[in-house]
Order: C-alpha cells, then structure tokens, then sequence
C-alpha cells in the first residue's frame, strides 16, 4: 500500500485503485495509463513539480495537456517557476518519477488543479507507483490536498 493510499483511506476519501501491467520502456507514463486502463485520457492527469523562487510547488494537469509555466506561476503569486530537478522532486514527494502522487507526500507543497478536471465527475491521478492509478472525484483530490483549481494547462 503506498502512502497515497494510506492517506485517502485514513481521511475516508472514497476512491477506486487501478493497475496495469507498466511498460518499463514507456516515458509518457500517463498515456500509458490511460490506453492500459482504456480511459478517456483527457480524465488522466499528471503530477508536476516546479520550484519558484521561494519553493517547490505541485502542478496537476491532464496528461494530454502541457503545464503553462507562466500560467501556473501567476497562480502561485510568483513572477516565474521552472521544473523542478528530478532528485529534487524524488527527495522531496518521497516518489520516484513515473510515480509521482499529488496524495501522501513526504512534504506537503503548495499544490493546483487545472480546471479542466473539475468538468469529470471522476479524474485519475497517480497512486505513488508506475502502474498504479487512483480514481477520485476532482473536489475531494482538491480537499485532501488543500488545492487552488486555476487554468495552468496549454492544450
């Protein structure tokens, strides 16, 4: 059981676990998810970390969607943000990258929701391992996580 799923059960979040067989050789992780759990993968959504220059935030968009830099740093407060480096964002979620949760985190950060998923009565995001999704509805992800919903996605 994964720290995500340790969270969501301990603040009685109704969820749903999927998982699929994860192609090692795959690095477009939440395509992957999609076709593999034969979901609309505009309801799949990826979990990016940037830093600002005051801290590392959390991004979740779909992952047939880009993040918007310059949209997701004017939702911050902040004049700019760049991706996080990789060790960085391992050492900081406690999750390896392909796996990366927005739920149960080593270190809470300031975390945002593109507004696209609130239009799904369900989304999915990562479970904290390749080939692990949770399903939820978009208000309880925003509730557990003290999330902003704001537009941060380019299609």
């Amino acid at each position: 059981m994964t720290p995500a799923i340790k969270l969501l059960k301990k603040q009685k979040i109704q969820y749903i676990v999927h998982e699929y067989n994860h192609d090692s050789s795959t690095e477009s992780y939440g395509e992957e998810a999609a076709q593999k759990m034969g979901v609309d993968a505009n309801r799949v959504f990826k979990t990016l970390v940037v830093r600002s220059d005051k801290s590392l935030a959390v991004g979740i968009v779909p992952v047939t969607a880009k993040l918007s830099l310059k949209s997701f740093a004017k939702a911050l407060g902040v004049k700019k943000v760049a991706m996080a480096e990789p060790k960085d964002v391992e050492n900081t979620t406690g999750y390896i990258l392909g796996g990366v949760s927005p739920i149960g985190q080593k270190k809470r950060l300031e975390t945002v929701i593109d507004k696209s998923a609130f239009v799904y009565d369900s989304i999915f995001v990562s479970a904290g391992k390749r080939g692990l999704e949770v399903e939820l509805s978009p208000k309880n992800l925003q509730k557990i996580l003290g999330a902003k919903e704001a537009q941060i996605a380019d299609s």
